[in-house]
């Protein structure tokens, strides 16, 4: 039953968005001009934007990070140490998306679905606006070590609006409002070291995120983005996700370059399990590298 409620929170959100198409994007407009993307690649840095992949496009992306700067020389500043993550993506119409990953943290698959409700326009919405969602399933989880451990503990989805705006030929902002869910949740411990029972940190957890991009050149933008959690135990030792990054147009892809305090890629993994301190210098160098095809 529980994994049946899973899937449905899903894929509900876009049950509801494909009806009526938000009213044919209120009547179609056709005298509204759409405006230039608020963003050049998928993702402003670990977030997603509101770009999505033209009808028929087919994506690779790479995503690499490191071990955090803090390490020192001996394991050559985190670079002997990494996450990977390869993600395929594939434009079913211009206003859906669908995508598979697979990541080196947690040993995750996972699956997620964007759709574009409405999109910027000139005379019109002043906003772009779509929906996001992920199923990612954790792997690294071992039964020997937890005999009670069902598969729907492997799961955690992740649902997200995202709400962009271009304000100028350069900068572009998003906000994304998130409800994020854990099947399995990391035990915490108190100042003792003792586990606290039962766990403080509920299974069904709420974020924003913020963020933006800023044009430097014709093929050079500085971007960022910023995770708030807003139901985390105080007992809890993650942080919230903070990343700063350069997108790099090199014409037949994006390359973007970054520093995060969060080592996971998927969405629920830098949500709810990022654990740098970008004060202690507990900061990866990572770089996505999409591909279209």
């Amino acid at each position: 039953m529980k994994i049946k409620y899973t899937f449905l929170a899903f894929f509900f959100p876009l049950l509801l968005l494909a009806q009526n198409d938000l009213l044919k994007e209120i009547d179609d407009k056709s005298m509204e001009s759409t405006a230039n993307p608020a963003f050049k690649a998928l993702k402003i840095v670990n977030f997603e934007s509101t770009k999505l992949i033209g009808k028929g496009d087919f994506y690779l992306i790479i995503s690499h990070r490191f071990d955090y700067l803090d390490q020192g020389i001996k394991e050559f500043f985190g670079l002997d140490n990494a996450f990977t993550q390869l993600k395929f993506a594939y434009g079913i119409t211009d206003k859906f998306t669908i995508q598979a990953a697979r990541s080196g943290f947690q040993k995750t698959y996972d699956l997620g679905l964007k759709y574009l409700i409405i999109n910027q326009k000139t005379n019109g919405s002043p906003v772009a606006i779509a929906f996001f969602n992920s199923l990612a399933a954790n792997t690294e989880l071992d039964k020997a070590n937890y005999p009670s451990l069902d598969f729907q503990d492997r799961l955690s989805y992740v649902s997200q609006l995202l709400i962009s705006r271009k304000i100028t030929d350069k900068l572009s902002l998003e906000v994304a409002p998130t409800f994020f869910h854990e099947g399995f949740l990391v035990e915490i411990l108190d100042e003792n070291n003792n586990v606290v029972t039962p766990n403080p940190q509920d299974k069904n957890q709420f974020a924003v995120g913020i963020g933006g991009r800023y044009k430097l050149s014709k093929r050079l933008s500085l971007n960022m983005d910023y995770g708030a959690h807003l139901n985390r135990a105080s007992q809890s030792v993650f942080k919230n996700p903070l990343s700063v990054g350069l997108d790099i147009d090199t014409g037949g892809h994006i390359f973007q370059v970054l520093f995060t305090n969060s080592k996971a890629m998927h969405e629920a993994g830098f949500l709810g399990h990022t654990t740098g301190d970008w004060g202690k210098g507990e900061i990866s160098f990572g770089f996505n590298l999409i591909r279209v095809f």
